[in-house]
């Protein structure tokens, strides 16, 4: 379980962290400016977007929100992911391309399990559809039957003319 809530708490701040790692892999691992323009431009604002909306679709489950935990399948296709985003940054003469590829893929994979997820909590008697809208503060019907009623005195004003 605390390999689970690990990751949790790791998915926002890898929105930031992997980005970064692909600048400094390109910065420690001495690529020519071509493959600068490359991460800025392309590789880090990707990552970005791709971890943050992977996140965002991880956390709308009503189950990752209970638990604060990701699922087991979250915990393989984020360290995939990850590992191969990763390993890009290495710069690796000769496999870059295919470890490029490999996270690209890997990432449109995680993509789509996200959403098979969502969609098996999502769906069925509608329960958890209200699980997911945790701030609705709609009465339930059987509380208003347990509430005392009150009497109602209503009091008609008539005119007369003067």
């Amino acid at each position: 379980m605390w390999l689970r809530e690990a990751f949790f708490r790791w998915l926002v701040p890898a929105a930031f962290l992997l980005p970064l790692w692909l600048f400094v892999g390109w910065a420690i691992f001495g690529q020519n400016a071509w493959s600068l323009l490359w991460v800025l431009l392309m590789a880090m604002p990707t990552v970005f977007v791709g971890q943050l909306i992977l996140t965002l679709l991880t956390r709308s489950r009503p189950s990752v929100r209970a638990e604060r935990a990701v699922s087991w399948w979250d915990v393989a296709g984020f360290t995939v992911w990850h590992g191969l985003t990763i390993a890009v940054g290495l710069f690796v003469d000769g496999g870059f391309g295919w470890l490029l590829t490999g996270a690209i893929l890997a990432a449109i994979a995680l993509f789509w399990l996200q959403l098979w997820q969502l969609w098996n909590e999502a769906r069925g008697t509608g329960i958890r559809i209200r699980e997911t809208v945790s701030w609705s503060t709609a009465p339930r019907v059987d509380d208003s039957a347990s509430q005392p009623a009150h009497d109602v005195i209503v009091i008609e004003e008539s005119r007369t003319k003067d």
